[in-house]
């Protein structure tokens, strides 16, 4: 729960790979089964072991039998991986005939809050639906910063951790233009 007036996080742009983050938290570019799959997701799963699969099945059999709805947010342990928690996100199919910006935007938001539940005070983000959901990196990285900078949180540090090098300037770029 946020305690004092809205003091936006710190925002830092990591070249990497996100299961190595030393965080509170990871967020995952979950699929809606939560039962794992490829991009982020599989490395999360392979990385982090079987209690994050447990966790999300325990998940699927109690609340989310239809699987977690686009742009909501859930939280499991983080299993082997250096964070705490891996805070698992559906992102929405990027459609040229269909603004889902709010969707993506609700990911971050919604992943946020959830970190405030939990008491992270540093989380990791990965660039939310631009692998198989094809969302374009110069249109995803300006709705994700905004949705960061937007919404009132306790956590302290968020990271933007980009896996390859176009992701990674496409963010850093946008950042640098964001605080100008």
């Amino acid at each position: 729960m946020v305690t004092q007036p809205h003091r936006p996080p710190s925002i830092k742009m990591v070249r990497g790979d996100i299961t190595e983050q030393t965080v509170d938290a990871i967020v995952n570019a979950a699929n809606s089964s939560l039962l794992g799959g490829g991009g982020v997701d599989g490395a999360i799963h392979r990385k982090g072991g079987p209690q994050i699969l447990t966790e999300c099945r325990a998940l699927r059999a109690a609340q989310y039998g239809r699987g977690l709805p686009t742009g909501q947010a859930v939280a499991t342990t983080a299993g082997r991986l250096p964070a705490r928690w891996v805070i698992h996100t559906v992102g929405p199919v990027f459609s040229p005939t269909e603004d889902r910006s709010a969707l993506l935007a609700a990911c971050h938001t919604n992943a946020l809050h959830v970190a405030d539940t939990l008491g992270a005070a540093t989380l990791a983000f990965p660039a939310i639906s631009t692998g198989i959901y094809r969302w374009p990196l110069a249109n995803a990285a300006p709705i994700a910063i905004a949705a960061v900078l937007d919404t009132p949180t306790d956590v302290q540090e968020v990271r933007f951790v980009l896996y390859d090098e176009q992701a990674y300037e496409t963010f850093a770029q946008t950042w640098q233009e964001w605080k100008q």
